[in-house]
């Protein structure tokens, strides 16, 4: 690695913490990799113990680090990258980049809208939904927390939706209800993970994630789910390209 410019404007830390990520991103230390220790950072850079410590935490915060008590820091595998340039499924883009989707259903129950999920699946006051919340994972690694919102009237046994797993949500309802869902609208806004949060996607409260909220339409243009999902912030990453 490049040695740090002492005199330079730009933050010791942040060149520590540029040289440790150009040593992952080239290929230098790979997934799994442990990392020297700060006590080693220091005496390789002539650097602080804060130096050290900001550097790491940042590229753990981000994704690119890790850290295991009494063990050390590692280097994290790479994000998943997914485009938003157009309609996707997470289960089929997990399967297009050879890893294997995972649901584990959590919950299903028939529930009160409220009144954002009323509103984006156009119902009236009187109309309950089935909520389906489920763990999705990859290569059993939890990613995302989700909760699906489907209008109760458009299901005829939601029982049917015990298969959502081994199936895809979106297959099951054309397989079982008919239903071809063909285009999403998505809103995204960053957060930070929350205690009961945490604990089922196994990683630290507080960490950044994103809170995605997804409407999905059928052929005719009719709302067919509300979907709130809490994504980690250090395994995903969304895309766009401009034009």
């Amino acid at each position: 690695m490049k040695p740090l410019q002492y005199d330079s404007v730009i933050p010791l830390y942040h060149q520590l913490k540029e040289r440790l990520k150009e040593s992952i991103d080239g290929g230098y230390w790979m997934p799994g990799d442990k990392i020297p220790s700060e006590n080693q950072l220091m005496d390789q850079y002539s650097v602080s113990r804060n130096t050290a410590k900001k550097a790491i935490e940042e590229l753990v915060q981000e994704g690119s680090l890790y850290r295991i008590q009494g063990k050390g820091t590692f280097v994290a595998k790479p994000k998943l990258q997914q485009s938003l340039m157009g309609f996707y499924s997470f289960s089929k883009v997990l399967k297009e980049k050879g890893m294997n989707p995972k649901d584990i259903i959590l919950a299903i129950n028939e529930v009160t809208p409220t009144t954002k999920v009323k509103e984006g699946l156009q119902l009236t006051d009187d109309n309950d939904v089935i909520e389906v919340k489920r763990l999705r994972c990859a290569d059993d690694e939890p990613y995302i927390l989700e909760s699906s919102y489907i209008p109760k009237s458009i299901i005829s046994d939601k029982e049917m939706l015990k298969k959502v797993g081994p199936i895809s949500l979106y297959d099951l309802l054309e397989q079982e209800f008919n239903i071809v869902v063909t285009r999403a609208k998505e809103a995204f806004e960053p957060v930070l993970i929350r205690g009961e949060e945490s604990k089922y996607l196994q990683t630290r409260e507080g960490l950044p994630a994103l809170l995605l909220e997804r409407i999905a339409y059928d052929a005719k243009g009719l709302p067919v789910e509300f979907c709130h999902s809490i994504v980690r912030g250090d395994r995903c990453r969304f895309y766009t390209e401009l034009t």
